[in-house]
């Protein structure tokens, strides 16, 4: 196993489906411009209610990808 250095970012996912819908959505965006994503920690969970019933879920997560070498 090498040593890695690791670049943190926060990302913010979205979903009226769920709050892993929310996750795998912010992963899978993340992805198409951000190489070597390697771990995700979920930070906060928000969401919206309307009439008594969760219409939508927000997650804020950190997001670590592993720098290319030189």
């Amino acid at each position: 196993m090498s040593d890695h250095v690791y670049k943190i970012v926060e990302l913010t996912g979205t979903s009226s489906i769920s709050v892993d819908e929310a996750i795998k959505g912010a992963l899978q965006r993340a992805s198409r411009t951000i190489r070597n994503v390697r771990w995700f920690e979920v930070t906060q969970i928000r969401g919206e209610v309307n009439g008594g019933t969760v219409s939508h879920y927000q997650v804020l997560m950190k997001v670590g990808f592993t720098l290319d070498d030189a």
